[in-house]
This record gives structure tokens, C-alpha cells and sequence, in this order.
């Protein structure tokens, strides 16, 4: 009796270890499921990293000097100097 008590003792703690690996928390599924979330999340940040240089970029050039300001005002508002013609193209 005692020699096949310790092969079902070990075949039983295997199978609940396969059933943890599997199927429990922190198992294959999951792991592979934090995965993708992980690699969207880069995918996010990086994108805000980009805006966030490019707006760290306009704010550099809006201290320096007004040449961004009139550059906005023209694309985005519009403005014209005195005796000057706007002509906007369409990319």
C-alpha cells in the first residue's frame, strides 16, 4: 500500500501544479493576455511622448520669439500683414 501511495501523491500535485499553470491565476492565458495590454500601453506612451515633444518643441519656440506666433496666427486665424495677399494650399 505504501508504494503506490507515493506515485498518486505525485501524480496528484503534478496534476494541480498543470491545472495552476493553466488555468490559475497568473497562468499561461493571463500572462499572454498582460502581454498585449503591456505592448498597447508602449504603443500609448509612446504616442504621448511624441506630443509631448512636439508641444515641448511650440512651447521652446514660443518663448524664443513671436516668429511661431505669427506662424499660427497666419495658418490658423488667417492674418495677413499690411499690402500682403493670403494664399492657403490644400495638401
Amino acid at each position: 500500500m505504501g508504494k503506490r501511495l507515493i506515485p498518486v501523491v505525485l501524480i496528484a500535485l503534478l496534476a494541480i501544479i498543470q491545472v495552476q499553470l493553466w488555468l490559475g491565476r497568473g497562468g499561461l492565458p493571463n500572462v499572454a493576455e498582460l502581454e498585449r495590454e503591456l505592448q498597447q500601453q508602449k504603443i500609448a506612451n509612446e504616442e504621448s511622448r511624441r506630443k509631448i515633444e512636439q508641444l515641448s518643441a511650440e512651447v521652446n519656440d514660443l518663448k524664443e520669439g513671436l516668429n511661431m506666433v505669427e506662424e499660427r496666427a497666419r495658418n490658423e486665424l488667417g492674418m495677413v500683414k499690411p499690402n500682403e495677399i493670403y494664399v492657403q494650399i490644400a495638401k
